[in-house]
């Protein structure tokens, strides 16, 4: 119910990195992570949007106050953080590798293309 703030918290910190990076992020000299920047920024806004559309047709986000169902009911907010916290954050944590092992067979393929040339 609450899984998504995670990977949404960590789209918006990776997105306010790459506007504050700004052309650096492209430069030749930057490390093959920091040049897929934009893919992770990418990978975490469409996996948040997707699960908040998830959890609208689901039930468990609403148009109104309090939002989350949970919260409507005793004890909901202590579920929320525990959800957050066992699937939330290992959802992005494997998302970051999943990009990591990325950015990292995307340069290999893009220095073993070019010497090619």
């Amino acid at each position: 119910m609450a899984c998504f703030i995670v990977p949404l918290v960590q789209a918006v910190a990776t997105s306010i990195y790459r506007k504050s990076a700004g052309k650096s992020i492209s430069a030749p000299g930057s490390g093959p992570l920091k040049r897929n920047i934009p893919a992770l920024e990418k990978m975490l806004w469409g996996g948040s949007v997707m699960l908040i559309v998830d959890h609208i047709i689901n039930g468990e986000l609403t148009w109104r106050f309090p939002f989350f169902t949970a919260l409507g009911v005793e004890g909901g907010a202590q579920t929320m953080l525990r959800e957050m916290l066992t699937v939330g954050v290992p959802m992005s944590l494997v998302l970051t590798l999943v990009w990591v092992v990325y950015a990292i067979v995307k340069e290999k393929k893009a220095a073993r293309a070019s010497a090619q040339v």
